[in-house]
């Protein structure tokens, strides 16, 4: 008899509620189970579960006890755009020659919210270099605001992820490491993994996206997935940019990586429910098909 050895197991979507700012909270979570996704990215904002909001412990419960309900596993993400400045996007961060204890305390309580959800990641990113600052105090801000974020992490069992993103610091595959790195190096708690964002690596990564997911394998902590254009930091739908996406679920789960890809369109709200929709199916018809070549990833 020949005894077939099972390949990966399939891949778990997931959605990113900055896509679905339209909807309630609630609501935006019960059309994600009902499509068949297997979770959700929540980013923390004023639309949904806003960390500055009074009654917050409350509304963490409720959520928690619907995610629960609805079967969906969660990620927490932490980019939203205007929460702590009103006139400033993603102001204040780290890097920031005031204000920088704001985005650290608001990413401490992202983590407890994490766990308190029972988030298979807590993501952030490091925030764009203020004019003027040398390049050897923006890494001590970096590393000094890390710290107790890590330690949050450490104390709620949190895994966290850094995520690269174009025009920020911490901008590259490479850079994410080097922070890695630097962290591992200090001593600090080994809590800190990468979140891969699909559609950066089309944007400014030199390598193929395969390649892009082998390097940081070890590190992976977190996926959002989206098309995009080389050279052009614009999330599109799928079928909308230059992305080939069968090589790229193959490399995902070739390298191991078991957690959520979840769609990142945080443009795309006012036709949420359609593309939830259209995303998923775009998603599941690409991981059926077989990844002929990893070259045509690049």
């Amino acid at each position: 008899m020949t005894h077939r050895h099972p390949g990966p197991p399939p891949p778990r979507f997931g959605f990113g509620t900055n896509g679905l700012t339209d909807n309630r909270l609630p609501d935006a979570l019960r059309l994600l189970a009902d499509l068949g996704y297997d979770g959700v990215a929540l980013t923390l904002d004023h639309a949904h579960l806003d960390p500055l909001a009074p009654g917050l412990v409350h509304e963490v419960e409720r959520t928690a006890a619907l995610l629960q309900r609805l079967g969906l596993a969660v990620v927490v993400e932490t980019g939203a755009r205007y929460l702590l400045d009103p006139r400033r996007k993603h102001q204040p961060t780290m890097l920031s020659d005031e204000g920088a204890e704001r985005r650290v305390r608001l990413l401490t309580t992202a983590v407890r919210i994490g766990a308190e959800l029972g988030a298979e990641a807590v993501s952030f990113w490091s925030g764009t270099a203020p004019a003027g600052v040398p390049e050897g105090l923006l890494w001590e801000r970096l590393l000094r605001g890390c710290e107790p974020v890590l330690r949050a992490a450490e104390q709620q069992r949190v895994v966290v992820g850094i995520e690269p993103e174009p025009g920020m610091f911490v901008d590259t595959l490479d850079s994410a490491r080097r922070l890695l790195a630097r962290l591992d190096g200090a001593g600090a708690p080994g809590r800190l993994g990468i979140t891969l964002d699909i559609g950066h690596c089309r944007c400014l990564e030199p390598r193929s996206i395969p390649e892009c997911v082998d390097l940081v394998a070890d590190r992976l902590v977190n996926v959002q997935i989206e098309d995009m254009r080389r050279g052009r930091h614009e999330h599109l739908e799928f079928g909308h940019g230059e992305i080939d996406f069968p090589p790229v679920l193959a490399a995902l789960g070739a390298a191991g990586y078991r957690g959520l890809i979840s769609v990142e369109l945080p443009r795309h709200s006012h036709d949420g429910p359609g593309v939830a929709r259209r995303s998923l199916e775009f998603l599941r018809a690409a991981a059926a098909r077989p990844a002929m070549t990893m070259e045509t990833a690049r």
